[in-house]
């Protein structure tokens, strides 16, 4: 059973689901959200606050002007997609604490919370200071 624990532990000390990312970023909590897509994935739309930080193009030049003591949450589109594993594969190397959301935008839409960009989705609304 130990090892079953240290497992659930262990899973939700690197990844956060949906409803997490938007009530720490309600709560203005130390997080970053990186989308880790390409720029017109971007550019479509992306999580709001969200940075854009393509995981092909992270390299410690490009990283930094990043601060270190956040936390950096990668996302991507989905379950069918990797770049989120990608980047917060390469930003964790990069001296980063880095977290991945689970099922990407389409659970972040999926759950109700609303998109920016160009072709934005209605839903709730991140009301934070920042």
């Amino acid at each position: 059973m130990q090892k079953q624990i240290e497992f659930y532990e262990n899973k939700l000390t690197y990844e956060m689901d949906p409803s997490d990312v938007y009530d720490a970023l309600e709560n203005n909590e130390d997080i970053i959200v990186v989308d880790t897509r390409q720029k017109f994935g971007y550019e479509k739309e992306h999580i709001p606050t969200a940075i854009n930080l393509p995981h092909s193009e992270m390299t410690i030049e490009s990283t930094k002007h990043l601060d270190k003591t956040k936390t950096y949450v990668c996302y991507c589109d989905g379950i069918g997609c990797n770049a989120s594993t990608k980047g917060a594969l390469k930003m964790t190397k990069l001296g980063f604490t880095v977290k991945e959301l689970m099922g990407g935008i389409e659970w972040w839409k999926f759950d109700g919370y609303a998109t920016d960009g160009t072709h934005p989705t209605k839903g709730s609304q991140i009301q934070c200071a920042c």
